[in-house]
């Protein structure tokens, strides 16, 4: 193994993966150093959830050669219905209906398994000659000055290079030890992740049901089933999370309805706290950050995932473009460019998803009521609901070329 690269990624997680096919599958010599196994993270057992993958965040992965694996496992996203509601109350009349028609041909996007990404990256990853893993290994430090990058790994080995990207997470120790400040707190909720299947076709429908203690999303998934992100309130979750499985199917059902027929789980139930973050800075000498050791947002809108891969197409496209220009991968321009690039859209979702989980994870009635109207006047002013639903595919601004479907 080379000693020398172009660009590091610490963390080898789909954000930081997918840049590094991003950048080696156009010459870049990468390396990505992940301390886990990548057999041990590619079990189902590992991690149960979905992706909500925006059309936008498909076209890059289908520049980067990575769709053609995704695709058999892949399921459309046609339809969206935003609803308010109550467990014991049922649902409002009023709601905002999303048809992908309205806006053209392609569905919204795609709910994909983790695992299944992480087992693309890695099979698109050893067919990528400029790209080399390293894992399992830890960083033990990370060092930046004026001539260069180096990073040490506690088995002794020393790798270096021009740029070191990091994707180690929201508690990212190349961001502490950039001493890079964050805003940053706990909601006071967690997120109960499960499958079921069903006996009735979902036809591609995904549902944001809105409950007093958080949204409860329905997304489709492969096949007759429909993957769960239940938001429920931190001091409330446990209790539920230890039921037996038939009383805990039996709470799922109170809020999934009767929709679509009868309903089994499906694999493990998984919880994890929610909170939000955002880097008060994205890049420092050498050093640039992307996904959520930039930012972490609440899943209200899935859109978390999304907005790391659109740091990854603006970052990639930076640094190639950099060195095309005869530049460093770690040209203070080219890290300008992306910081810049990146930070409004950022800002912007970080705010959005915040104030939305705010106005609806509540049951006071004049404001239920408010946002219920506001659910359905959105539906009837058609250049309102266009811009949500572009939003909603990753399609709005000024979007890297691989997000326009161009190549990198």
């Amino acid at each position: 193994m080379s000693d020398r690269f172009d660009v590091i990624i610490v963390g080898g997680g789909m954000a930081g993966m997918t840049l590094g096919c991003a950048l080696a599958g156009a010459g870049v010599e990468t390396a990505v150093i992940e301390k886990s196994n990548p057999a041990q993270i590619q079990l189902p057992a590992f991690d149960g959830r979905t992706t909500s993958i925006a059309h936008g965040s498909k076209q890059v992965l289908k520049g980067i050669g990575l769709w053609p694996l995704l695709e058999p496992d892949a399921e459309p996203i046609l339809d969206i219905r935003v609803v308010d509601g109550h467990p014991s109350r049922g649902v409002s009349p009023l709601f905002l209906h999303f048809d992908y028609t309205e806006v053209g041909t392609d569905p919204f996007g795609y709910i994909i398994e983790n695992r299944l990404i992480r087992d693309a990256l890695f099979r698109l990853s050893s067919k990528t000659p400029s790209l080399t893993m390293v894992a399992p290994a830890t960083v033990e430090r990370a060092e930046r000055d004026i001539d260069g990058a180096e990073v040490q790994l506690t088995d002794g080995r020393s790798l270096s290079c021009s740029l070191i990207v990091g994707a180690d997470g929201r508690n990212s120790p190349l961001r502490r030890s950039a001493e890079i400040s964050a805003n940053q707190f706990r909601y006071d909720q967690t997120a109960i992740v499960c499958t079921v299947a069903h006996e009735r076709s979902h036809h591609g429908v995904a549902v944001e049901l809105f409950l007093p203690g958080g949204p409860f999303a329905m997304l489709p998934m492969t096949g007759h089933r429909t993957n769960i992100v239940w938001t429920e309130r931190s001091d409330l979750a446990p209790s539920f999370l230890e039921l037996e499985e038939s009383l805990f199917l039996a709470e799922v059902k109170r809020r999934f309805g009767t929709w679509l027929g009868a309903l089994e789980l499906e694999g493990p139930r998984f919880s994890y706290p929610l909170g939000l973050m955002h880097a008060s800075s994205y890049t420092d000498q050498r050093l640039a950050l992307i996904s959520e050791a930039a930012h972490a947002i609440h899943p209200i809108a899935g859109q978390g995932f999304n907005m790391g891969i659109r740091d990854v197409a603006a970052l990639a496209e930076a640094v190639v473009d950099a060195i095309r220009l005869g530049l460093e991968s770690a040209d203070p321009t080219a890290l300008a460019r992306y910081e810049n690039w990146r930070r409004v859209d950022n800002t912007t979702l970080v705010a959005v998803t915040d104030a939305l989980n705010r106005l609806f994870s509540n049951d006071v009635a004049p404001i239920r009521a408010a946002r219920d109207a506001g659910l359905a006047a959105v539906g009837r002013v058609l250049p309102l609901k266009r811009l949500f639903m572009h939003h909603a595919m990753g399609v709005v601004g000024d979007l890297p070329r691989l997000v326009r479907g161009d190549p990198l």
